[in-house]
Protein backbone atom coordinates (compact mmCIF):
# COMPACT_ATOMS: atom_id res chain seq x y z
CA UNK A 1 0.00 0.00 0.00
CA UNK A 2 1.43 3.43 -0.77
CA UNK A 3 2.60 5.52 2.14
CA UNK A 4 0.45 8.31 2.78
CA UNK A 5 1.79 11.13 5.01
CA UNK A 6 1.12 14.98 5.80
CA UNK A 7 4.57 16.17 6.15
CA UNK A 8 5.99 18.45 4.31
CA UNK A 9 7.56 18.12 0.73
CA UNK A 10 10.69 19.22 -0.07
CA UNK A 11 11.26 21.96 -2.77
CA UNK A 12 12.83 18.88 -4.84
CA UNK A 13 12.54 15.59 -3.42
CA UNK A 14 13.92 13.44 -6.04
CA UNK A 15 16.66 16.06 -7.31
CA UNK A 16 16.87 16.03 -10.93
CA UNK A 17 14.77 18.55 -12.83
CA UNK A 18 12.05 20.65 -11.90
CA UNK A 19 9.38 22.22 -13.66
CA UNK A 20 6.69 24.29 -12.87
CA UNK A 21 3.12 25.48 -13.95
CA UNK A 22 0.86 28.14 -12.95
CA UNK A 23 -2.88 28.42 -14.19
CA UNK A 24 -6.21 30.15 -13.37
CA UNK A 25 -8.51 27.52 -11.98
CA UNK A 26 -10.82 27.00 -14.71
CA UNK A 27 -12.45 24.04 -15.76
CA UNK A 28 -9.80 23.72 -18.38
CA UNK A 29 -7.10 23.38 -15.69
CA UNK A 30 -7.26 19.45 -16.02
CA UNK A 31 -6.36 19.51 -19.41
CA UNK A 32 -4.22 21.56 -19.39
CA UNK A 33 -1.76 20.24 -16.53
CA UNK A 34 -2.30 16.95 -17.83
CA UNK A 35 -0.98 17.77 -21.16
CA UNK A 36 1.92 19.69 -19.10
CA UNK A 37 2.60 16.41 -17.54
CA UNK A 38 2.17 14.20 -20.26
CA UNK A 39 5.13 16.45 -22.28
CA UNK A 40 7.11 16.20 -19.31
CA UNK A 41 7.31 12.54 -18.65
CA UNK A 42 7.76 11.85 -22.55
CA UNK A 43 10.56 14.38 -23.05
CA UNK A 44 12.16 12.78 -19.34
CA UNK A 45 11.72 9.28 -20.55
CA UNK A 46 9.16 7.93 -18.30
CA UNK A 47 6.89 7.08 -21.04
CA UNK A 48 5.92 4.07 -18.97
CA UNK A 49 4.18 6.47 -16.34
CA UNK A 50 2.00 8.65 -18.61
CA UNK A 51 -1.11 6.48 -18.38
CA UNK A 52 -1.04 6.96 -14.19
CA UNK A 53 0.45 10.04 -14.48
CA UNK A 54 -2.54 11.57 -16.17
CA UNK A 55 -5.21 10.04 -13.92
CA UNK A 56 -3.41 11.59 -10.95
CA UNK A 57 -3.25 14.74 -12.05
CA UNK A 58 -6.50 15.32 -13.69
CA UNK A 59 -7.97 13.99 -10.24
CA UNK A 60 -5.86 16.17 -8.55
CA UNK A 61 -6.28 19.17 -10.18
CA UNK A 62 -9.66 18.90 -10.70
CA UNK A 63 -10.44 17.74 -7.07
CA UNK A 64 -8.64 21.39 -6.37
CA UNK A 65 -10.72 23.62 -9.18
CA UNK A 66 -14.33 22.27 -7.74
CA UNK A 67 -13.27 22.26 -4.28
CA UNK A 68 -11.74 25.28 -3.40
CA UNK A 69 -12.09 28.91 -3.88
CA UNK A 70 -8.49 29.28 -5.17
CA UNK A 71 -7.91 31.78 -8.13
CA UNK A 72 -4.52 29.88 -9.06
CA UNK A 73 -3.23 26.48 -9.03
CA UNK A 74 -0.03 25.84 -9.27
CA UNK A 75 1.73 22.24 -10.70
CA UNK A 76 5.21 21.60 -9.80
CA UNK A 77 6.84 18.46 -11.24
CA UNK A 78 10.59 17.02 -9.99
CA UNK A 79 11.63 14.14 -12.48
CA UNK A 80 14.52 12.08 -11.89
CA UNK A 81 16.16 9.01 -13.82
CA UNK A 82 13.47 6.50 -11.47
CA UNK A 83 10.31 8.49 -10.20
CA UNK A 84 8.43 11.67 -10.71
CA UNK A 85 6.67 13.34 -7.93
CA UNK A 86 3.68 16.16 -8.88
CA UNK A 87 2.97 18.39 -6.41
CA UNK A 88 -0.81 20.46 -7.37
CA UNK A 89 -0.65 23.83 -4.70
CA UNK A 90 -3.70 26.21 -4.37
CA UNK A 91 -4.47 29.05 -2.49
CA UNK A 92 -7.50 28.30 -0.61
CA UNK A 93 -8.69 28.76 2.55
CA UNK A 94 -6.81 26.26 5.07
CA UNK A 95 -9.20 23.25 5.32
CA UNK A 96 -10.19 22.07 8.53
CA UNK A 97 -8.35 18.53 7.94
CA UNK A 98 -6.26 17.66 4.83
CA UNK A 99 -7.92 15.35 2.15
CA UNK A 100 -7.54 12.23 2.87
CA UNK A 101 -7.97 8.61 0.86
CA UNK A 102 -11.56 7.52 1.67
CA UNK A 103 -13.41 4.22 0.51
CA UNK A 104 -16.10 5.41 -1.09
CA UNK A 105 -18.76 2.90 -1.82
CA UNK A 106 -19.57 1.28 -5.26
CA UNK A 107 -22.79 4.22 -6.18
CA UNK A 108 -20.92 7.11 -5.00
CA UNK A 109 -20.20 9.47 -7.29
CA UNK A 110 -17.47 10.81 -5.35
CA UNK A 111 -15.03 10.61 -2.57
CA UNK A 112 -12.82 8.33 -5.44
CA UNK A 113 -9.87 10.94 -6.25
CA UNK A 114 -7.48 10.51 -3.32
CA UNK A 115 -8.16 6.37 -3.48
CA UNK A 116 -7.28 6.18 -6.77
CA UNK A 117 -4.03 8.16 -6.64
CA UNK A 118 -3.33 6.28 -3.40
CA UNK A 119 -3.92 3.27 -5.64
CA UNK A 120 -1.98 4.42 -8.38
CA UNK A 121 1.16 6.02 -6.77
CA UNK A 122 3.94 4.83 -4.82
CA UNK A 123 3.49 7.54 -1.89
CA UNK A 124 1.63 10.91 -1.55
CA UNK A 125 0.72 13.15 0.85
CA UNK A 126 -0.99 16.39 1.49
CA UNK A 127 0.35 19.37 3.57
CA UNK A 128 -0.56 23.01 4.09
CA UNK A 129 2.73 25.00 2.81
CA UNK A 130 3.71 26.29 5.94
CA UNK A 131 4.07 29.80 7.52
CA UNK A 132 4.91 32.09 3.88
CA UNK A 133 1.66 31.29 2.56
CA UNK A 134 -0.77 30.19 5.29
CA UNK A 135 -3.78 28.52 3.99
CA UNK A 136 -2.28 26.82 0.92
CA UNK A 137 -2.75 23.37 0.29
CA UNK A 138 -0.90 21.06 -1.58
CA UNK A 139 -1.24 17.23 -2.27
CA UNK A 140 1.33 15.70 -4.23
CA UNK A 141 2.03 12.09 -5.49
CA UNK A 142 5.25 10.15 -6.67
CA UNK A 143 5.26 7.39 -9.37
CA UNK A 144 7.93 5.10 -10.70
CA UNK A 145 9.89 2.43 -10.05
CA UNK A 146 9.81 0.94 -6.08
CA UNK A 147 13.04 0.55 -4.90
CA UNK A 148 13.33 -2.93 -4.20
CA UNK A 149 14.15 -3.21 -0.88
CA UNK A 150 10.85 -1.67 0.38
CA UNK A 151 8.58 -4.80 -0.40
CA UNK A 152 6.79 -3.49 -2.83
CA UNK A 153 6.13 -5.00 -6.43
Amino acid sequence: MPEATTKPLPINPLGGETYRLTLPSTASAAKVARDFVTSLLVISRHPGLVDDARICVTEVVTNTHRHTCTPLIRVHVAANRKRVTVAVADDGPAAPTLPSALRAGPQQECGRVLFLVESLALAWGANTVGDLHPGRKVVWFTLGRPDRNDGRT
